[in-house]
């Protein structure tokens, strides 16, 4: 089986015909992947080391942990205070990663029917949500209570919506087929609408 870092090689081959590129340096590649994790709700400082000892074994990287730049009162949260997570992959760990996320931890997702194809913003990065962190093998049988979700952001070169997507597409990633009944319909050319049967 291909890795990601062996498809993203054959990208400029791939869709040079789709999207026009003359250079392979116009090719599409990933950057950098973002793991964030908020912990603004947690108070317990055993549960937060938990989590960045998991977000650890999940990306072989240590957490940088972030503070709350200002003070709410109504959040019971002052300056300072510890409200998330964040973790910068790059180069080998980043592909390591990415090749787990899409060929084991995802396929483990209960009743997974694929992925949004809606995270893509229009600086042409992609953002996945996962609502828990035991999809993935690293964190072993946990408790319940000890489950928490994080938001993965894929970082590219392409500034383009549709390039990225066909790039993912093209690296594997799974995402949700379109086909609903009225894609399936007919589009009848004369009114613009979907026909009837």
């Amino acid at each position: 089986m291909e890795t990601i870092k062996q498809k993203t090689g054959k990208a400029f081959e791939a869709l040079k015909g789709e999207f026009g590129y003359k250079n392979p340096m116009q090719a599409p590649k990933i950057t950098k992947v973002v793991i964030s994790c908020g912990i603004g709700s947690v108070k317990d400082k055993k549960k937060i080391e938990l989590i960045a000892d998991r977000l650890s074994k999940i990306t072989g990287q240590k957490p940088a942990r972030k503070g709350a730049k200002i003070s709410i009162a109504a959040f019971k949260v002052r300056e300072g205070d510890p409200v998330g997570m964040q973790i910068t992959l790059r180069g080998a760990r980043m592909y390591d990663f990415l090749d787990r996320l899409v060929n084991i931890a995802l396929p483990r997702t209960k009743d997974f029917r694929g992925i949004s194809g809606n995270g893509i913003d229009q600086m042409g990065n992609y953002t996945l949500g996962i609502k828990e962190n035991t999809i993935f093998p690293e964190s072993g049988d946990e408790d319940l209570k000890d489950v928490f979700g994080l938001a993965v952001t894929v970082v590219t070169n392409v500034k383009d919506p549709k390039q990225t997507k066909a790039f993912l597409i093209h690296l594997g990633f799974p995402f949700k087929k379109t086909d609903t009944k009225e894609a399936k319909a007919k589009l009848d050319p004369k009114k613009g609408r979907f026909a009837k049967k």
